[in-house]
């Protein structure tokens, strides 16, 4: 985990170690105590730049939105072709390990994130779609398209994690296999 000094902590600082065990383990590692433990100083520390753990919790998701979404389309945005931007969108986003999103979409009601999810997860079949229109695809068909695309790509990170990792074909195959029902 995060390992920071104890004076002079900022909320910055509770941010990186809050993510760092999102990213590892999800929401359920982003507890005020371990945390502490993790950065080697004690909850008063957090009260002093959060009023609760919910207000840490909607930092971590500012972030993982920041991280897991902008700067993959940011990427792809290099791109001029839309072809060419849901290639290089999905190549990234397969090579991505990210373990604590897979237990963020089944705890997020628990967690009281849902709007977090719900939004990202709007942001990221908008972006598929728009291409997808560009494509020529006709509006309604691309956003079922880009949904189904987005939960294809989640599907496959959690099939990975689930043991079924050596049984799927080689990341960049799907990544073409998947463009290719997505464009059709």
């Amino acid at each position: 985990m995060v390992m920071a000094s104890a004076t002079r902590l900022s909320a910055d600082d509770w941010i990186a170690a809050g993510y760092a065990r999102f990213h590892d383990g999800g929401l359920g590692g982003v507890r005020v105590e371990a945390i502490a433990r993790d950065l080697g100083t004690t909850k008063g520390s957090f009260y002093h730049h959060f009023a609760d753990r919910a207000a840490l919790v909607a930092a971590v998701m500012d972030r993982w939105s920041r991280e897991e979404t902008d700067r993959f389309t940011v990427e792809a945005d290099a791109a001029a072709d839309p072809r060419e931007r849901l290639a290089v969108l999905f190549r990234a986003i397969s090579q991505r390990r990210m373990p604590g999103e897979a237990s963020l979409y089944l705890d997020a009601e628990r967690e009281g994130v849902t709007d977090w999810v719900r939004t990202v997860t709007a942001r990221r079949v908008d972006y598929v779609a728009s291409a997808l229109v560009e494509l020529g695809i006709e509006t309604d068909e691309a956003r079922r398209r880009a949904f189904a695309a987005v939960g294809t790509a989640l599907g496959l990170e959690l099939l990975a994690r689930g043991g079924a990792g050596p049984l799927m074909v080689d990341r960049g195959d799907m990544v073409g296999s998947l463009l290719r029902a997505l464009t059709a």
